[in-house]
């Protein structure tokens, strides 16, 4: 059976409620057993129940003075409240309060209440981090993570962070952004004495401020080494409008030769590139339901790179920077973002327009991973120095024909040769609910500072991220076409990396 397809922006009176009862049943009556088999299944074996999320507003609809929420537009008037969907509200109300904060990837620092201040406890400290798939890097960061967990708080909340150094150094940690009294500002020797190995020391201090924000060493090196991690502070009054997710993505550059695990931080160029700690593939893709209004915090924490951060499929609005919240009068519609180093930006849009959206740094050389000088085809591919550093007399055997008709020309490499992934370290990608359903082949397209935000529309939501049945690779997005796209021109991708 076919399922019904998203309203048009000309359908005034479109029902949410409406919608989301027809997509469940939609997906209860067929979709579990068509993208799990490629078969479809009777409605008696699978029960339809029409689920309402307790959030729901019911004051949304579909078409705001031309700007539809359901599918790609403008809207009538630039000048209009509701050009781009810049004042759109999304599903979720005021008074339920900020939607909590996404990291993907990262954790978030637990806390508990100790004589009014919320308490938390960090730990400076020497990490590895699998930025892909088997390619694990040693790097400073904070509680086992690189980059540390996130602290999130409320405007007007007392905090008291004790940090307990486990470096073989000195370090300090700052609060960037934070109008905090001078003995707590971190800033190295200026304003307290480090904080040496083994030691602690509390800050305590009151959040008057909102917004993006993020804890560092103030140790050059070591925040080249990554010791940075998110500090949110949630708005007393909600922002109107107030949004349904609130995704970040955090940059950072990193300096790691051949063979080798540590980072060069003296070093003035980068080859290693992550988000939120991991590079793609490795990144873990944002996923929001059609329809809804997202927020993305960008964080630009590389030692000296700037960041054009590019989405594909929506124009969104810039709506505030690392400081604070910017009116909505000074607002700028885009669909790039230029993040310089130690800045945040914060953008929102509605999620109009259904698919798996590519979401990267446009600088060409953040594109990739592990970038090497061009030196020609590797004469042992797939084959690790640890088998003979034991004995460095001794060499592998090697074939010293060109494996490509590529290598003919000027310019080689331009493919990621010789990275390839084992069948156990492909799984690894695959092992994530956020990417269930994607093409076979999305892997191939996502490489270092790049991600994915994915919409859905509810019932591939649910599927998706709600769902213990097996899928498909590629179901998900065929069925997407097949509802909003050219279904008759389309093309699937190839069967690989089936693991």
């Amino acid at each position: 059976m076919s399922l019904p397809k998203e309203p048009s922006s000309t359908d005034s009176h479109f029902d949410r409620r409406q919608f989301l009862t027809r997509g469940t049943l939609a997906a209860a009556a067929g979709f579990t057993a068509a993208v799990a088999t490629g078969k479809q299944s009777s409605a008696e074996s699978q029960p339809a129940t029409a689920e309402q999320p307790p959030s729901e507003n019911q004051d949304v609809q579909a078409e705001y003075d031309g700007f539809s929420r359901f599918q790609p537009s403008r809207g009538n008037d630039p000048d209009s409240d509701y050009y781009l969907g810049k004042l759109v509200p999304g599903f979720r109300a005021a008074a339920e309060g900020p939607v909590p904060f996404e990291a993907p990837d990262l954790d978030k620092l637990p806390w508990k209440m100790v004589n009014g201040a919320k308490e938390f406890h960090l730990v400076p400290q020497a990490v590895s981090r699998e930025f892909l798939p088997g390619y694990h890097m040693n790097v400073y960061g904070f509680n086992g993570s690189m980059p540390g967990p996130t602290i999130e708080v409320n405007q007007g909340d007392r905090v008291r962070i004790i940090v307990t150094n486990e470096l073989r150094e000195d370090t300090f940690v700052h609060w960037h952004g934070f109008e905090l009294p001078i003995q707590y500002d971190g800033a190295a020797t200026l304003t307290q004495n480090p904080i040496k190995p083994g030691q602690s020391m509390t800050f305590e201090f009151d959040i008057h401020e909102e917004g993006t924000f993020f804890y560092h060493s103030h140790v050059p090196m070591q925040e080249a080494m990554g010791m940075v991690g998110w500090f949110i502070v949630h708005p007393r009054k909600v922002f109107d409008p107030p949004v349904d997710r609130d995704f970040g993505l955090l940059f950072q550059n990193f300096n790691i030769p051949p063979t080798h695990t540590v980072s060069n931080s003296w070093a003035m160029d980068w080859n290693w590139h992550t988000i939120n700690g991991r590079s793609g593939p490795f990144t873990t893709p944002l996923v929001a339901k059609h329809g809804e209004r997202v927020r993305i915090r960008l964080l630009d924490f590389s030692p000296m790179q700037h960041h054009p951060i590019h989405l594909h499929g929506h124009t969104f609005w810039v709506t505030g920077h690392e400081g604070a919240r910017i009116p909505k009068s000074a607002w700028i519609p885009r669909n790039t973002e230029l993040i310089a180093v130690a800045q945040a930006s914060t953008f929102e849009f509605i999620a109009n327009n259904p698919g798996d959206w590519i979401f990267h740094c446009h600088m060409v050389h953040h594109m990739m991973n592990h970038m090497v000088r061009h030196v020609g085809p590797r004469l042992r591919p797939r084959q690790s120095v640890d088998e003979y550093l034991s004995n460095v007399e001794v060499r592998p055997e090697m074939d010293g024909t060109d494996i490509s008709p590529g290598f003919q020309d000027p310019g080689y490499p331009q493919k990621m040769q010789g990275m390839e992934m084992s069948k156990e370290l492909m799984q690894k990608l695959w092992s994530r609910k956020e990417v269930r359903g994607m093409r076979a082949t999305w892997p191939m397209a996502v490489h270092g500072l790049m991600t994915v935000m994915r919409v859905l529309p509810d019932d591939l939501y649910q599927q998706v991220m709600h769902s213990d049945q097996p899928m498909e690779k590629g179901a998900v997005f065929a069925e997407i076409v097949n509802r909003f796209g050219d279904p008759e021109r389309y093309e699937a991708a190839p069967k690989m990396m089936k693991h």
